[in-house]
């Protein structure tokens, strides 16, 4: 769990903050925003009670302390925008209208910061007047073109040092000077040169941090990444032997933290428009409950509730389904494609009573262990805390598998009645701490075995071994591949500080592009709510290891090219779209030119045979690409399932007449013609329901909906005028 803090956030809003400066084309108030803004929806996104913020303007037209303290003298022109709080989406939307440049220079941010403390100290203290546990911070965002009163500086600085931990100050200039970047603003008048002077001087004695601001938004596009407090998943011993049996056992106490964790970016949430109150109106959800405590935002939107209903097949009534109680299901289990049912008094009988345990079971050579083996993210084994016998057993075991090169396999039970886990644990030490990282084993279900054939030579039926073949790569090519790779490499393409070659895209410097991404466009979708506007690009630093360097690609150009050559790579015909991917012309025309059906006298068009249903309508299909030709053989085809279906004596033809209704579905579709098969599935459905085909064959029409022959949507032909929704409705 985070722990607690309180920030407060001092804007200067003076007329100065207005202008335009050094060629930006921003004013400087805006440009500060997209700091303060960042910082400000970054923690909003957290979602975190104890995250308290508050917003204060300094130099505004108007002057209110939100009864912090009295609007007395010196306190002039300083507005509380917000107390300390949780702050959520209409927050930001409500300062969004109030910061703005003021008609005025006159306030005091030193006065400002003297609110700041006054406020963070009566939310951060108890009841009985003792300080609580707070992270406390004041961000400053000034030009220092305003007046500045020092009377009461040095109290402010004792009473923010006072604190445990004492207030962190941090100060962000609009073009301040900064000695550790080298710039320097020209022309600056004396009032700034002051003020500058003052607050730097003033933030050092608060032991905070001082930036300019160009510096602060150059690293926002850097992703921070997210610090938790870890939780222990496993408190209790780890044992080797039978502690039960026998004495001769060894058993040390540990704690099991997460070493790695995947991070995902956050899911959406679903929300409906909120109703009248007094009863559903006709837009309410059935499944949406509506309360005060589902009001995500202002009141006009509310969350979405879901209700799982649980059906079968009604014996009574052929293709409707009933609901069924919870109560009433069994389960069953997927082994593969088939549903294996468990009763629960046999799951009683086979359930694995187990204890929360980690037990040594033996030890491997490290050279032996296959890494591909571990199958879930890693976890630290650490000795319990406070417990110096359990650190110097640990830690004894820890080197003693260092220095024989191997590593630990052990039984983990997290707690009681789990199932069992088998794990393997390293020896990690580093100067500042020792542990055991752990990560899962395969059981024997778990593992996969394929067998490929092997790259360098290939077998013969009768068992003689050729190393010379067409599929396989020659010493030239082989040759080449190792070039192209060698000049390809990475490990030393990078230059360090001294200049000195080092690993290019390191681990640390890299980051997710897809985590990172997401929230940047929530963040600023925060506080940009007109859809109209483009989204903002992707910051570099996500986008500069996506494709290699481009001088590295320039330097290997030749390797590529004797690669290509020795492969003898060939550019391959792009596919052709629409009809013409079925196009006769276009898939049987022959190298030499000469059309073959014409010499041996094929006909254009085949008739489809009662007797060779399936193959003689493929036939057809393949001999002509002409819509005439293809609208004809179809229609011959339906002719032919009607007769199958009028015919049959019961079910008997039913089989065959589902396998020719597969079939024409399936060519057509991939004719790119769904139409012709849409206007003969609805009359067929008519005449099937209608008993038009020799008496009664809904059954038929059962059989029909079950393998989803119906209409062809968009979604699996985009030539179809079908929509997802009515394709669904036929089948009812």
């Amino acid at each position: 769990m985070a722990g607690k803090e309180a920030t407060v956030y001092i804007l200067d809003l003076g007329t100065s903050m207005g202008q335009k400066r050094h060629g930006r084309e921003k004013s400087d108030l805006d440009w500060a925003m997209e700091y303060v803004w960042d910082k400000i929806t970054t923690t909003v996104a957290t979602g975190r009670k104890t995250a308290l913020m508050s917003v204060i303007g300094v130099r505004t037209d108007d002057s209110d302390l939100a009864g912090i303290m009295d609007v007395d003298e010196g306190y002039e022109n300083i507005n509380v925008f917000s107390p300390l709080k949780q702050w959520l989406l209409p927050d930001i939307r409500r300062l969004q209208g109030v910061v703005k440049p003021s008609a005025t220079n006159n306030g005091d941010v030193m006065s400002a910061v003297a609110v700041a403390v006054q406020q963070i100290d009566a939310a951060t203290t108890g009841t009985t007047g003792k300080p609580l546990k707070f992270d406390r911070r004041i961000i400053i965002v000034t030009d220092g073109r305003g007046s500045l009163d020092t009377g009461d500086m040095d109290a402010i600085t004792s009473k923010i040092k006072d604190y445990d931990p004492p207030v962190e100050v941090v100060l962000l200039g609009v073009d301040f000077n900064d000695a550790d970047s080298g710039y320097k603003e020209e022309d600056k008048d004396t009032t700034k040169v002051e003020n500058e002077t003052i607050l730097k001087e003033f933030v050092e004695n608060c032991n905070g941090n001082f930036g300019t601001l160009a510096e602060a938004i150059e690293q926002l596009g850097i992703p921070r990444i997210k610090e938790t407090r870890p939780t222990p998943s496993y408190r209790g011993t780890l044992t080797l032997g039978d502690t039960e049996k026998s004495q001769a056992t060894i058993t040390i106490d540990v704690e099991r933290y997460p070493c790695t964790m995947v991070a995902k970016p956050p899911t959406a949430s679903s929300f409906v428009a909120r109703t009248d109150l007094g009863g559903l109106g006709e837009t309410q959800s059935s499944n949406t409950i509506v309360g005060d405590e589902d009001v995500p935002m202002d009141g006009q939107l509310s969350a979405v509730r879901n209700q799982r209903v649980y059906q079968v097949d009604n014996p009574d009534d052929p293709g409707e389904k009933m609901n069924v109680e919870p109560d009433d299901l069994e389960r069953g289990f997927e082994y593969g494609r088939t549903a294996v049912h468990i009763s629960e008094s046999d799951a009683n009988v086979v359930k694995l009573e187990t204890a929360a345990s980690l037990q040594l079971v033996g030890f491997i050579q490290a050279e032996k262990f296959e890494r591909f083996l571990p199958m879930s993210r890693t976890n630290f084994i650490v000795p319990q805390k406070t417990n110096a016998e359990a650190q110097l057993a640990l830690s004894s075991l820890i080197h003693a598998l260092f220095e024989a090169e191997c590593y630990a396999v052990a039984r983990l039970v997290v707690k009681q009645d789990k199932a069992p886990l088998m794990i393997v644990m390293v020896p990690h030490i580093t100067p500042s701490y020792e542990a055991l990282v752990e990560a899962e084993l395969p059981f024997e279900e778990d593992v996969r075995r394929y067998k490929f054939p092997p790259l360098d030579k290939k077998l013969t039926v009768s068992g003689k071994i050729i190393t010379e073949h067409k599929d396989l790569p020659n010493a030239e090519l082989t040759q080449a591949m190792s070039d192209y790779v060698d000049a390809m490499n990475l490990s030393e393409y990078d230059k360090d500080d001294e200049g000195e070659p080092t690993e290019y895209a390191k681990i640390e410097d890299t980051y997710s592009p897809l985590l990172h991404r997401v929230n940047q466009i929530i963040r600023w979708r925060a506080t940009h709510s007109d859809p109209t506007l483009p989204l903002p690009d992707p910051p570099q630093i996500l986008t500069r290891f996506s494709e290699p360097p481009s001088d590295l690609i320039q330097q290997t150009e030749q390797q590529l090219a004797a690669l290509k050559k020795a492969a003898d790579v060939k550019k391959v015909p792009p596919k052709t779209k629409g009809r013409g991917k079925r196009s006769r012309a276009d898939r049987d025309k022959p190298l030499s030119g000469l059309d073959i059906d014409a010499l041996l006298g094929n006909p254009k068009r085949i008739k489809i045979d009662a007797n060779n249903l399936v193959p003689s309508f493929k036939q057809a299909l393949a001999a002509t690409d002409d819509l005439e030709a293809i609208q004809e053989a179809a229609d011959a085809m339906a002719a032919q399932i009607r007769t199958l279906v009028r015919n049959s004596v019961g079910d008997s033809a039913y089989g065959r007449a589902l396998e020719a209704l597969r079939v024409m579905r399936d060519e057509l579709t991939e004719l790119e013609e769904p139409e012709i098969w849409n206007v003969f599935v609805r009359e067929f459905k008519s005449e099937l329901i209608g008993g038009k085909l020799g008496g009664d064959r809904r059954e038929m029409w059962w059989k029909v909906r079950g393998s989803k022959y119906g209409l062809i949507d968009r979604k699996r032909c985009f030539a179809s005028d079908v929509t997802e929704e009515e394709a669904a409705q036929f089948y009812k």
